[in-house]
């Protein structure tokens, strides 16, 4: 008898266990937590300086829409673009290097901003941009290249096997969520730096890029750059 009771009070606590365990089990079967716009939002305004996070809109503007040239407009642009450019700034495991670099290959700034970032901060501050309105878009500046600009955004180079911009970035500058940034309304100064950056090969996170804007000139560049700024 009481053989047979151990075995069944063996049983109900290793149903106990099994019972307890898989709480954690179903937790870690789902995966990263669903990103939280409304936390992206509070580390976006506010930074968190215990971490030592940057308030994104100190350079960034009031919801992603910038104020300064030299940053750019990040409201509306899609979410997995977002991270993913948030992802490249820091150097991935092993390397010494972010693939996203600077003028003259030194490090981003935005190296230092991303480094304190977490997972879950960078899917948070991504997906709470892009549900963001870009009310305040940059133009194209400049109507003597609107001519080449829209040439180049529409047909591209044939002659230096350059595709026309429109074919992976939208006719109208959208872009395609997931795959290709949003360049309508995005400042022809920033645009025209990182077609630059590509050439150079110190923005290494997009090898289409690289060898596309190794066959455009400074005026291509320009050129193309301020046409998009004036998409919508």
């Amino acid at each position: 008898m009481k053989y047979l009771l151990s075995k069944v009070v063996l049983a109900s606590c290793l149903m106990l266990g099994v019972s307890a365990m898989s709480p954690s089990i179903a937790a870690d079967a789902a995966g990263p937590a669903k990103p939280d716009a409304a936390k992206g939002a509070t580390l976006y305004e506010q930074g968190d300086a215990a971490r030592g996070v940057v308030a994104c809109a100190s350079c960034h503007g009031a919801a992603g829409n910038s104020t300064i040239p030299a940053n750019p407009n990040l409201a509306a642009q899609s979410h997995e673009y977002l991270y993913k450019q948030l992802n490249e700034f820091r150097p991935k495991a092993g390397a010494t290097e972010a693939l996203r670099k600077g003028p003259d290959g030194a490090p981003s700034v935005m190296t230092a901003m991303a480094a304190s970032l977490t997972e879950a901060d960078m899917r948070n501050l991504s997906v709470y941009l892009t549900a963001q309105k870009l009310t305040e878009p940059a133009t194209a500046t400049n109507p003597k290249l609107l001519e080449r600009g829209q040439h180049i955004w529409r047909a591209g180079i044939p002659d230096r096997n350059v595709p026309a911009c429109a074919g992976c970035h939208s006719p109208n500058g959208a872009g395609i969520p997931g795959q290709y940034p949003r360049l309508g309304g995005q400042y022809p100064s920033y645009i025209e730096e990182q077609l630059k950056l590509f050439r150079a090969g110190h923005r290494a996170n997009g090898p289409m890029m690289n060898q596309i804007a190794d066959r455009m000139s400074d005026s291509d560049i320009k050129a193309v750059s301020d046409y998009a700024a004036g998409l919508r």
